[in-house]
């Protein structure tokens, strides 16, 4: 996961890890020596998952860069099936640009016109491959695809939506299951030219499952694996924590989970192991919330558990505290703990700090009517962050500054197929979660994209809702809006090198 780093030299290979690669475009930019500077990105990386095996899924894609300063005016962007095949019956077309219209080599399924305005794409059926992504030059600073699927019936029917995530070395994603009625799938892309080897452990009420057919797995190049988790082992429990720890090369990882009767959603994977956590985000309307722990070290971890109101932080009646051992999945059952207003959960430790991971599953409706999505911690969202698909109904911007109050500046894009950009700015007072009333793009057409930027205050955490009821099932899905990485710190000199060129 993200590291500190020391030098210029582990300062790019960290970033290489994360977001692809970054260069520097001319010593001038860094400014002088023994000076630090930040530039933007010039390439990233990232990775979506298939979507789904069902015959009726209907997925749309949307690409999406905001306008960066210092970006420079070439580069591109574009998102190409993970070993593609050369039959050419993909259904996947690009709406903003009539490419990419099949799965032959070189064929990008979607490719980006310009920043600051979203690119759709879509595709329908169960066949739809994991995508790879690649942006340069100015479609690299803050690059988001977001991946929608609605599956109408049957096992995961729903909204389901995950934005797709750059490649890493470790995963930890707790609130999957191996219930009888789960269908949770680890999603592997491996976007390199050589071999990944990954180990997939599993971690339940009682500690690490017995299983041996989670080390070792070769992921081969360009390719991706769904592994069913309860191939895995013969244990089933309805909460597990999953840890994807790659021993060589990268890879995208992300939790497909279907249930029979709550419908279905991607988990994505928790932020680092931390002392304090924050889950932003849970809708006003939730009717059951369940929160989910792990701790990752040797010592056990006690957290106090606090929501995050529009007026101020609340202690869940019953659930004040969280008790996680140490190697050892903790759930407690939060209920419908926002009561009809938005809310967010902070974690914090009681006593000494001790890393833990985290996630809620969230389910909205009733008897045969519910749906389910997940929220996992989350880190700030920094300077910037965006998220995608959004549309004029159906869409929810929640907010949080749980220890200091902040200043935001919300900016809604050009719509996918017209419309201009749209600004606000809202104050969030300390320890509060709000539903801000994002702007939408005027003249809107088609989806557009919500990007919030710090202005000043304390960390600010966010998150969207996307909700689209289909034949009255309240269908979902919940995306945080983590950093978008968009720029880097070019480290302190520590010398000035020009002298050895005299």
């Amino acid at each position: 996961m993200n590291r500190t780093t020391v030098s210029l030299i582990a300062g790019t290979a960290a970033l290489a890890a994360v977001t692809g690669f970054a260069t520097l475009s001319s010593p001038q930019a860094a400014g002088t020596a023994g000076t630090a500077a930040e530039l933007p990105v010039e390439r990233t990386s990232l990775l979506c998952p298939s979507p789904s095996t069902s015959d009726i899924a209907e997925t749309s894609y949307t690409s999406f860069t905001p306008v960066t300063k210092d970006a420079g005016s070439g580069g591109k962007a574009e998102l190409q099936a993970a070993g593609e095949e050369s039959d050419g019956k993909s259904k996947s077309k690009s709406k903003s640009t009539g490419k990419g219209k099949g799965k032959k080599a070189g064929k990008p399924v979607l490719e980006p016109g310009e920043p600051g305005k979203p690119a759709t794409g879509d595709t329908s059926g169960g066949d739809a491959p994991a995508l790879v992504g690649t942006a340069e030059g100015k479609f690299a600073p803050g690059w988001t695809v977001q991946e929608t699927t609605q599956v109408a019936a049957g096992s995961g029917r729903g909204l389901q939506g995950v934005n797709c995530s750059a490649p890493d070395t470790e995963f930890w994603f707790p609130g999957a299951s191996t219930a009888a009625d789960r269908t949770d799938y680890v999603h592997l892309t491996n976007p390199d030219d050589s071999a990944a080897v990954v180990d997939i452990e599993l971690y339940g009420k009682d500690g690490a499952l017995d299983s041996t057919l989670g080390e070792g797995i070769t992921v081969a190049p360009h390719s991706s694996d769904p592994i069913l988790l309860s191939t895995l082992t013969e244990e089933k429990q309805e909460n597990l924590t999953v840890h994807v720890n790659v021993r060589s090369g990268r890879v995208g990882a992300a939790v497909q989970a279907l249930d029979d009767k709550l419908g279905g959603d991607w988990l994505a994977a928790s932020t680092d192991p931390s002392g304090s956590l924050v889950l932003p985000g849970i809708p006003k309307d939730a009717t059951a919330v369940r929160l989910v722990a792990f701790s990752p070290g040797d010592s056990d971890a006690d957290l106090k558990v606090q929501l995050a109101s529009p007026s101020g932080l609340i202690t869940p009646a019953g659930n004040e505290t969280l008790h996680v051992k140490a190697g050892m999945t903790a759930s407690a059952d939060l209920g419908d703990v926002t009561r009809g207003e938005a809310g967010s959960l902070v974690l914090t430790p009681t006593g000494t700090s001790v890393p833990v991971v985290a996630a809620l599953r969230v389910v909205r409706g009733k008897g045969d009517d519910q749906e389910t999505a997940f929220i996992p911690a989350t880190r700030p969202l920094g300077t910037r962050a965006t998220v995608a698909d959004n549309s004029a109904k159906g869409t929810t911007l929640s907010l949080t500054a749980p220890t200091r109050g902040a200043t935001v500046k919300v900016t809604a894009s050009a719509g996918s197929e017209g419309g201009e950009p749209a600004s606000k700015t809202f104050t969030l007072k300390a320890g509060t979660t709000q539903n801000v009333e994002a702007p939408t793009p005027t003249g809107l057409k088609g989806t557009y994209a919500l990007t919030v930027e710090h202005v000043s205050g304390g960390p600010v955490y966010g998150a969207r809702t996307l909700a689209a009821t289909e034949d009255g099932v309240p269908g979902f899905t919940v995306q945080t809006l983590p950093y978008d990485r968009g720029m880097v710190a070019v480290p302190e000199a520590d010398q000035d090198l020009s002298v050895l060129q005299k």
